[in-house]
């Protein structure tokens, strides 16, 4: 990508608050030039003609080789976005490193063409054929992780990418991209582009793409959705959440405090479907404030860089304010905060850091239990009886994922059937299995990522008659 040399995109270090790398800062001429390449690359190169098997055998090439250097791409996430280095080993590098071999295993048992017995006596076809140049949108809280949802699928179906990473982490997109000429995939199959909303704004509205993929916020899902709208481009939206974990009467708090924990606070909060609002028995309210209250305040907070460390920064200035002011909300709004506050955490003096922060006394009226915060918020609500509980979990516009805890699984599922979300864990929060559909409904978006249905979404179904030889 070529640019001027004052076009450039400051990374900075959300925990030492300096600049810790540049890179060049896309225009839409450079959009209009990636998806020029991608078009070429799609309409006449070799890569969407290929048998499914050589191009699975191009992505195992590129996870085998991904394996290989996940310590330096973990450490390139850690220090442009801040999460802690063993969330970035485990998560945000580790689930890319098993989903790219799961996505290829899933490929080898699609059903790439179908014979059917027609109705009217013609044989049919059914085959499934690559959508054209997608358009791939992803932010920065966890940015391989999403990369992976939308590129290796995208590429297994046939499809050319043009990739767009968030501004505040373009580092690990760059490092991919250098991982992607290594395999050797023919030019123009994938282009990334680094850049601000008005870069992505260009491209999701450009004609030369077939197929928008979006990961974000769902005030900006609404943006992509009509940009793309103005050319009958399909998209797919996996948006904001405001996740419940219903907590039932038989659950143990001691489990409930620490499943939370990992749900809800890994990666600074910063997860889309976190789970926020936390739904407990008004008889039992005390036992499951006071669990979450000692886990939360335990937690290790510090230099992102330190195995030790459990909850790193949040990624810039801008989102550290959101979340303090959101806090400062919470407590004007009647809440009582229980653990944490807008103050810096004990022994940080620098950084874009938010103590882990615990409400109670809430009820589902306040923006603190309506609205996204994406920071280590956690919002504490009673219910009197199983359908209210079920009722508060669905007044939201939200539906990305939810949870149950219960000591009676069958009691768990039969929950889980009731509430309206996309996604759902029992006794767990949502776990990304790679062969599960995820997405949400809702204010939450369209569309679903992993699994088969991930998959789909990248390919067309044709349907070719035959008429029997006389």
């Amino acid at each position: 990508m070529d640019g001027d040399p004052g076009d450039t995109i400051e990374v900075i270090s959300p925990h030492t608050e300096q600049t810790i790398a540049r890179v060049a800062a896309g225009r839409p001429a450079d959009v209009d030039a990636a998806v020029a390449a991608a078009r070429a690359a799609f309409d006449h190169g070799p890569w969407p003609r290929l048998d499914p098997a050589e191009r699975i055998a191009a992505v195992r090439r590129l996870a085998e080789l991904y394996a290989q250097r996940r310590g330096e791409m973990a450490r390139l996430i850690s220090a442009e976005m801040g999460a802690p280095i063993s969330f970035a080993q485990r998560a945000q590098v580790g689930l890319p490193t098993m989903m790219m071999p799961a996505f290829c295993d899933l490929a080898e048992s699609y059903p790439w063409q179908e014979n059917r017995a027609g109705f009217f006596g013609s044989d049919v076809q059914i085959r499934k054929e690559p959508v054209g140049v997608v358009a791939a949108v992803v932010p920065w809280n966890m940015p391989q992780f999403l990369i992976t949802t939308k590129l290796v699928p995208a590429l297994l179906a046939g499809c050319a990418v043009v990739l767009k990473p968030a501004p505040e982490s373009p580092l690990d997109a760059l490092f991919l991209a250098e991982l992607l000429k290594e395999v050797g995939l023919p030019d123009g199959v994938v282009t990334v582009v680094p850049g601000d909303a008005a870069v992505g704004a260009h491209l999701v509205g450009h004609p030369g793409v077939d197929k928008v993929s979006f990961t974000g916020s769902s005030a900006a899902g609404r943006a992509v959705a009509a940009a793309a709208a103005a050319n009958l481009t399909k998209v797919s939206l996996e948006l904001g959440g405001k996740s419940a974990a219903i907590v039932l009467d038989d659950a143990d708090p001691e489990t409930v405090a620490a499943g939370v924990r990992s749900a809800s606070l890994s990666n600074s909060g910063q997860i889309c479907n976190a789970l926020t609002r936390i739904l407990v028995p008004a008889a039992r309210e005390q036992e499951f404030v006071d669990a979450l209250a000692a886990k939360m305040s335990a937690l290790v907070v510090g230099d992102p860089a330190d195995p030790a460390t459990e909850l790193g920064p949040l990624v810039s200035r801008r989102q550290q304010q959101r979340v303090r002011d959101y806090i400062d909300l919470g407590q004007r709004e009647g809440a009582r905060l229980i653990c944490g506050g807008t103050d810096l955490p004990d022994g940080v003096d620098t950084g874009w850091y938010v103590r882990p922060t615990l409400f109670a006394g809430a009820n589902n009226t306040m923006r603190i239990a309506r609205e996204e915060i994406f920071g280590p918020v956690l919002t504490v609500m009673t219910y009197e009886d199983e359908r209210d509980a079920i009722a508060i979990a669905n007044d939201s516009d939200y539906g990305l994922a939810g949870s149950v805890w219960t000591a009676d699984t069958d009691r768990g599922v039969s929950i889980a059937e009731r509430v309206q979300t996309g996604t759902f864990g029992v006794n767990q929060g949502y776990t990304m299995d790679p062969f599960a559909p995820f997405g949400g409904v809702k204010d939450s978006g369209y569309g679903r990522e992993l699994g088969r249905e991930g998959l789909d979404g990248y390919l067309e179904t044709k349907s070719i008659a035959v008429a029997t030889a006389r």
